[in-house]
C-alpha cells in the first residue's frame, strides 16, 4: 500500500539557520512550488519544506518550538488511496479531496497520503566491502567523503505517551508491519511487507508523557559517507549528539546531529532488509540494544579522535 516517506514539512523559529543546517547536512535546495517555503529535494524523489513556525498554512504542532508538522506517505496505487479514505474517515483531522487523504495520528501528527512511487537513486552507488571469504572490491580503494550527499528520507522517530494505541493505528489503519520491538518501550515499523527495517519508530520513554519529534533519518551510501558527513558537520560547528556508531537492532551505522529544525538529523546506512518471512524480535530494552558501540559527541574533524570534553 505504502512505499515510503514522500514529504516532510517543518515549521521553524529561525529560517536562515535551518536553511544553513540543511545545506551543510548535504541537502539540495530547489525552486519551491510553495510560496514562502524553502524546498529540498532528494535523489529518490522525496522532499522537505521549511516554513516559518507561525505560517497559517501549517497544521497544528504536536510540540512547542521548531518541529516537524506534517508527513506525507507515498501510496502505491489510487485504489489504495480509496481504501485509506475509507479506513481513516473517523480519524481526527480527516479530509479527502483531489486524490489526497489527510488525518492526524494518535500523537497529533498530521499525515497525508498521495499516490507516488519513490525511486532508487541509481547514480548514488557505493563500492562493495571486502570480507573474509568474499572478495568484492579489487584494485579499488574504499572512498573517503568530504561531506555527505543523502539519497533518501529513511525514517522518522516520534515520542509517544501511548505506544499501544499509536502502534495499533499504524498497523490496523495504515497497514504497517512490526519489524522489532522493545517491550513496552518502542516499535520499529515498516510500511511494506518487504523493505528496509523501519520507516517509523515509535518511542515511549518512562520519564516523558508528551509527544514530539526524536529524529529524522537520511540514507547515505555507506559507512564511509556516514563518517564523512558527520566529520563535516563537526567541522562546520554543528553539535553532534552521538556517532559514529552501530545499532544492533537494524544493523545500521549512524551519526546523529542536533537540528535547529527540531530533534536531530541522522545519517545512516546498512539497514536490515526484511521480507514477510521475517519474525519480529521483542526485547526488554537495554542500552546495548541501542548501540553496539558509539562515540558520544562525534569525532573531531582535525584530530579524528573523540571531540574533547565529550
Amino acid at each position: 500500500m505504502l512505499n515510503g516517506i514522500k514529504t516532510l514539512k517543518f515549521g521553524v523559529e529561525d529560517i536562515a539557520k535551518s536553511k544553513q543546517y540543511l545545506a551543510d547536512f548535504g541537502l539540495k535546495e530547489v525552486e519551491s512550488d510553495i510560496e514562502r517555503a524553502a524546498k529540498y529535494q532528494l535523489g529518490n524523489g522525496s522532499s522537505i519544506y521549511v516554513f516559518a513556525i507561525d505560517d497559517e498554512r501549517l497544521p497544528p504542532a504536536f510540540e512547542a518550538g521548531s518541529t516537524l508538522r506534517e508527513v506525507t506517505w507515498a501510496v502505491n496505487r489510487y485504489q489504495d488511496i480509496e481504501l485509506l479514505a475509507e479506513r481513516l474517515q473517523s480519524e481526527p483531522g480527516y479530509h479527502f479531496a483531489d486524490g489526497v487523504v489527510q488525518c492526524q495520528d494518535p500523537n497529533g501528527m498530521t499525515l497525508r497520503f498521495e499516490e507516488f512511487i519513490l525511486k532508487a537513486d541509481l547514480e548514488a552507488t557505493s563500492l562493495p566491502i571486502n570480507q573474509f571469504g568474499r572478495i568484492n572490491r579489487v584494485n579499488a580503494p574504499s572512498p573517503v567523503y568530504e561531506k555527505a550527499d543523502p539519497v533518501a528520507i529513511g525514517h522518522v522517530v516520534f515520542f509517544t505517551p501511548d505506544l499501544e494505541k499509536t502502534q495499533k493505528f499504524y498497523e490496523e489503519k495504515l497497514g504497517f508491519y512490526l519489524s522489532d520491538a522493545y517491550r513496552g518501550r518502542g516499535a520499529f515499523m515498516r510500511c511494506a511487507a518487504e523493505g528496509w527495517h523501519h520507516d517509523l519508530f515509535l518511542l515511549k520513554l518512562p520519564q516523558r508523557e508528551t509527544t514530539g519529534l526524536n529524529h529524522v533519518a537520511f540514507v547515505v551510501r555507506d559507512i564511509h559517507e556516514v563518517i564523512g558527513g558527520g566529520l563535516n558537520m563537526n567541522r562546520l560547528k554543528w553539535d553532534s549528539f552521538i556517532g559514529p556508531g552501530r545499532h544492533p537492532v537494524s544493523s545500521a551505522y549512524f551519526w546523529y546531529v542536533h537540528s535547529p529544525l527540531g530533534g536531530a538529523f541522522e545519517y545512516y546506512t546498512n539497514d536490515d532488509y526484511v521480507t514477510p518471512a521475517w519474525t519480529p524480535r521483542v526485547y526488554d530494552y537495554a542500552l546495548e540494544l541501542f548501540t553496539e558501540w558509539a562515540i558520544e559527541g562525534g569525532l573531531d574533524h582535525e584530530t579524528r579522535r573523540q571531540v574533547k570534553g565529550s
